[in-house]
């Protein structure tokens, strides 16, 4: 059977009415074509127009080895001036990326060059909203965001692969536990089914990304994105009006985070492994009992 993934819905515009009814409510992803063409954004942020913004800030890269199981999670592997990150990406291949580089606490003025969508939803939490860098073939793993929002991610100067999978998969996913990401020993979008038994017949979304293009991912779908040329995103988060995911969130940032730094400081590889014999225990329970239903 495999992995079904299923088109994404895309639409050139939409009411806020209809965006409510057929994907907020429901939450479910949509590609929105049109936002960004309102956007000062669309035609400005170019390669070269955010080096010339933004300078030779240091910033935290990270590349696609298996975290270090005494490391907090984002832990940068290396770091370098960001516009020779950026001419890197524009020269050649690479799995470095910047994940949630806030450039615009450098360069202010690209706070008037993007318009949150406010005229679809309400919520929205920061005031420099996170940006993502990655160069040719680099890879996001696979993971659902931490504090729970909803995210229009808008897509620049290049092609972005997406596979999206709702939160009711997390266990048939190897969610590791008192963690927001999934096991690093397989490839979602190549796995192998006889190690990893629990993967086949889950279902999802694929999408591929434009220059311009936004995304909207509803609160606790989990992603996982190629970045088929070197280039960049930013992404908008709004709260979710639901207290119970708010509870979720506060819970995963306050408690469950703040154990798990803990326990890998503490027992380190010992702890990673069990982390990692339990997710693949409970996801073969779940297969053997037809879960999700």
């Amino acid at each position: 059977m495999g992995i079904v993934l299923k088109p994404i819905d895309i639409v050139d515009d939409i009411s806020q009415e209809e965006f409510r009814e057929k994907y907020l409510k429901p939450c479910k992803p949509v590609v929105i074509k049109n936002m960004a063409k309102k956007w000062p954004a669309y035609q400005k942020w170019t390669m070269e127009y955010m080096k010339e913004v933004v300078g030779d800030v240091e910033v935290p890269l990270y590349d696609s080895s298996k975290a270090d199981p005494a490391a907090p999670i984002n832990t940068p592997t290396t770091k370098m001036p960001f516009a020779d990150y950026v001419d890197l990406i524009q020269k050649e291949p690479t799995d470095l990326r910047i994940f949630f580089f806030d450039p615009i606490k450098f360069a202010p003025k690209l706070l008037e060059d993007y318009i949150p969508p406010k005229n679809l939803m309400g919520g929205f939490l920061d005031k420099y909203p996170s940006m993502f860098f990655g160069g040719k073939g680099s890879v996001t793993f696979l993971h659902y965001d931490i504090d729970m929002p909803h995210i229009f991610h808008t897509h620049f100067n290049g092609r972005k692969h997406v596979l999206l999978f709702e939160y009711k998969w997390k266990t048939r996913l190897y969610k590791l536990p008192y963690a927001t990401y999934a096991l690093e020993d397989y490839d979602i979008a190549n796995p192998d089914f006889e190690k990893f038994p629990a993967l086949d017949g889950i279902e999802g979304i694929e999408c591929y990304l434009e220059h311009g293009d936004t995304l909207f991912m509803p609160t606790g779908w989990w992603h996982w994105m190629k970045y088929l040329d070197g280039s960049f995103s930013i992404s908008l988060r709004a709260w979710d009006k639901s207290w119970a995911v708010k509870a979720h969130s506060l819970w995963n940032l306050a408690v469950q985070r703040n154990f798990d730094n803990f326990m890998k400081g503490r027992y380190k590889k010992r702890y990673m492994d069990w982390k990692e014999r339990k997710a693949i225990e409970r996801a073969h329970d779940a297969l053997k009992k037809g879960l999700p239903k």
